[in-house]
């Protein structure tokens, strides 16, 4: 099997091929897997400080999701997906330590689907309010709190 890599990128680096992979995953999954027909493209794709994050293997598109920035400097995760055929292999965890890395010290918010919660708790993540309906799948809002600087 092939290695691996990881990637990050601001949305206007992305090369149009790599933008259509990282969409398609999340369309294939969220919209028709889920069978949730919502807008996937909500404009928060294309912000200045998003950051998209990825895991390829030979120019696949395996997992993805994005970082952005929240108007009061919290950093949001979202839009966390991994292909059916790559679950369980740990490209989610690799993925979350990576965006943590990213955000740094700052606090980090997220809506977990709430069948995920316990692995955002992994990473430091607390239920911050209570379950919600999002498109008829459940929710959780999650937070971590900032960590003091080193």
């Amino acid at each position: 099997m092939q290695p691996t890599s990881l990637q990050v990128s601001a949305f206007a680096d992305l090369s149009p091929r790599t933008l259509y992979d990282l969409l398609r995953l999340r369309v294939d999954t969220f919209v028709v897997e889920q069978e949730c027909p919502y807008p996937e493209l909500d404009g928060r794709d294309v912000e200045p400080d998003a950051r998209h994050l990825w895991i390829s293997r030979d120019g696949a598109v395996l997992a993805c999701l994005r970082v952005l920035r929240e108007p009061d400097g919290t950093a949001r995760i979202g839009r966390v997906v991994v292909a059916p055929t790559e679950r369980g292999g740990g490209h989610g965890a690799r993925l979350m330590t990576e965006a943590l890395t990213l955000v740094g010290a700052v606090p980090c918010v997220l809506s977990a689907q709430s069948h995920q919660a316990g692995f955002y708790a992994r990473f430091g993540f607390t239920a911050d309010g209570p379950e919600y309906d999002e498109d008829g799948i459940p929710h959780v809002p999650m937070r971590r709190p900032g960590r003091p600087a080193r």
